[in-house]
């Protein structure tokens, strides 16, 4: 990692994530640089991490080895536009976090022969629990998708995916998913108050929980459904509660909702072309 250096273009939030792993991991603030046009930003940046910074991407790219392009969707194909020349004579391995952009739309704006990572990571990588999912082209050799793996990984969990159509439900599933779960701890909040509980109690429980069970998830290695059953006992409270869930539909609604997000990714993806 240390031996090329890296450009994110964008100094958002998911770029500092990603910086401030990197720099925790062992990747010298020296090997990064930062291309972000506010001037608040580029500050924080330098301070927080010593990296090196600059207020336009063309500056920033040059003699970069890996581009993380970490810009809005909407500006992603200008930005493009200005740095295709220096990335179509370096051929740097690039990484896009921008959702709905597809690896053809990156390469017909940088060049064709370019090494293209596209990725979808989701915001608890703020805090080093991302799950991100990625796929390459075929210009991206053993090597660099081993470094784009890297990177992302500094955040969180990674996976391949297969099929770049499959992009759409990674964001419709772990890209928006920890809304699903914000807005779960939010209805169960606002149950128990409805039940007379006060709020702050209610939060700490109901957040505690979700806490709790995602850690079982990840560290018991059982799938949800051996957890589920060992806590719901046959004529119990736990089972009271999942009658209604099932009564509900939630299963068919979580689909809908699923189908929803990974539909309105694909329009995303058109709208930006």
């Amino acid at each position: 990692m240390s031996e090329q250096r890296i450009t994110f273009v964008g100094g958002g939030n998911m770029a500092r994530s990603l910086i401030g792993a990197l720099v925790r991991g062992g990747t010298p603030a020296t090997a990064i640089t930062v291309a972000e046009p506010n001037a608040e930003l580029r500050t924080a940046l330098a301070r927080d991490f010593g990296v090196a910074v600059h207020d336009h991407a063309r500056a920033a790219v040059e003699g970069a080895g890996v581009l993380v392009l970490a810009v809005k969707p909407q500006v992603l194909k200008d930005v493009c536009a200005e740095i295709a020349p220096t990335v179509a004579a370096a051929r740097p391995l690039v990484i896009s976090i921008a959702a709905g952009i597809r690896i053809g739309q990156l390469a017909a704006w940088l060049g064709t022969g370019v090494p293209i990572v596209r990725s979808m990571p989701n915001t608890p990588a703020l805090i080093g629990a991302g799950a991100t999912g990625m796929i390459a082209n075929d210009d991206a050799n053993a090597e660099q998708r081993a470094q784009a793996q890297a990177i992302l990984g500094a955040a969180g969990t990674t996976v391949w995916i297969e099929r770049e159509e499959l992009m759409d439900t990674v964001t419709a599933l772990s890209g928006s998913g920890p809304a699903y779960f914000f807005l779960l701890v939010e209805a169960l909040e606002d149950a128990a108050v409805a039940q007379g509980m006060p709020r702050a109690t209610a939060r700490a429980l109901a957040t505690q929980t979700c806490f709790g069970a995602g850690r079982m998830l990840v560290e018991d290695g059982e799938p949800p459904t051996v957890l589920r059953e060992r806590v719901t006992s046959p004529g119990g409270t736990t089972a009271a509660a999942l009658e209604a869930f099932a009564s509900g539909n939630l299963r068919a609604l979580v689909a809908d909702a699923i189908a929803a997000a990974t539909t309105r990714g694909r329009d995303l993806s058109e709208r930006y072309s």
